[in-house]
């Protein structure tokens, strides 16, 4: 199964959680099917891509709440809301929140198709960028923290002056540390270790200790 196919269903109606694994089937999606938000939080692993298609009522925990809960729990599955006529406000009010999309019912098979394709799209977007993350942070794994320090005050503009004044070292220090820094990441040039370091935010200072150990 290709996870960012996979959508997961929540909704207290049987029937309609029923005709939805159909459709979905149907189509050549994969389809998880739960009936309250609770099972879902109790059973699905929020690791895994794809999406999630939730009705905005349901007794005990709605469907905005269960959307509050899978960001609290730091997942950024894409969302999309069902929702009946009277529920379009606060079908709204779940897109304000963070949602991809919401569903008014009743709907057609082409109009959820559609829907979901642009989430599973999202999803897809969401692994590729996780995995990029990921291949920047093992280009710097090695890097000790003096040399991330060294790393994120270079790319800062400062010169091997004013950084060895700062990490009071010899200027010849810091040139080494330079160079091991080149070496380690494999880039080229300067010019490529700072748009790097933008994407994981060592300028605007984030904890060296913590990319050090990630």
């Amino acid at each position: 199964m290709n996870d960012t196919r996979l959508i997961r269903v929540v909704d207290d109606d049987p029937e309609l959680r029923r005709s939805l694994g159909w459709m979905l089937g149907g189509a050549g999606l994969a389809a998880e099917l739960y009936t309250s938000a609770e099972q879902f939080l109790e059973r699905d692993d929020l690791h895994r891509s794809g999406c999630v298609l939730v009705d905005v009522r349901m007794p005990h925990m709605d469907g905005l709440e269960l959307q509050r809960r899978i960001r609290r729990r730091g997942s950024q599955l894409p969302v999309v809301v069902m929702s009946g006529h009277a529920d379009v406000p606060t079908a709204v009010h779940a897109m304000e929140e963070g949602a991809l999309s919401f569903l008014e019912k009743p709907f057609t098979k082409d109009e959820l198709l559609g829907v979901l394709g642009r989430a599973l799209q999202r999803a897809d977007e969401l692994v590729q960028r996780e995995a990029a993350h990921r291949a920047d942070l093992a280009r710097i794994a090695d890097l000790t923290p003096r040399e991330l320090e060294v790393m994120r005050l270079v790319v800062g503009g400062e010169l091997t002056k004013r950084i060895a004044q700062q990490l009071g070292i010899s200027e010849r220090t810091v040139d080494k540390h330079r160079e091991r820094i080149l070496a380690k990441t494999g880039a080229e040039s300067w010019a490529g270790l700072t748009l790097l370091a933008a994407r994981l935010e060592l300028v605007s200072g984030q904890p060296v200790e913590a990319l050090a150990t990630a």
